[in-house]
């Protein structure tokens, strides 16, 4: 099924304005997998907050100009669909790295973040990264470690001042 120019334009609009405000973005090859598995594929990406997308290569390569997934250009070529992760710079890789574990089918060509384009092999460690959740929790133990161990030191004189306190009452008592 073939668009007319309308659509085309639509198409280009569409993936264009989710481009420009994504994360990162991951390429991948879909070639064998069945409509069952790319519906699949679509319901995990819609509750990870990800935009999934088969777009003609040429389509692709108009709409993302401008935008930071530009770098993207030249490695648009085959069966691919774009995934776009919206919340978080991970959540496209971790959506296209837990399907393609399960289905040998789906193979990462390419991952971009900021600005740079990487080979779909870097896709376990752009998955690994944490959520934002995750990064502001690692945040508060970074910043609140000092703190603690402060409030340890401090304690620790009026502590050890009791001890010895406590021992002299014993030798005393023994004696």
């Amino acid at each position: 099924m073939s668009l007319n120019l309308e659509q085309k334009k639509a198409v280009v609009a569409e993936v264009a304005q989710v481009a420009a405000s994504a994360h990162s973005a991951v390429a991948a090859e879909y070639r064998g997998l069945t409509v069952a598995q790319m519906t699949e594929l679509r319901r995990k990406a819609r509750e990870a907050g990800v935009y999934l997308r088969v777009v003609k290569n040429t389509l692709a390569r108009r709409a993302l100009e401008g935008t930071d997934f530009a770098c993207m250009r030249d490695g648009l070529t085959g069966p691919l669909l774009l995934a776009f992760s919206q919340n978080d710079p991970a959540s496209a890789a971790r959506v296209v790295r837990d399907f393609a574990k399960a289905h040998d089918r789906l193979v990462p060509r390419m991952v971009a973040l900021g600005g740079q384009v990487y080979d779909g092999s870097e896709l376990d460690r752009v998955a690994s990264l944490p959520t934002y959740d995750e990064a502001i929790s690692m945040l508060m133990a970074v910043m609140k470690a000092p703190v603690e161990k402060l409030a340890r030191t401090l304690n620790e004189v009026p502590g050890k001042l009791v001890r010895t306190v406590a021992a002299i009452r014993d030798q005393k008592q023994a004696a």
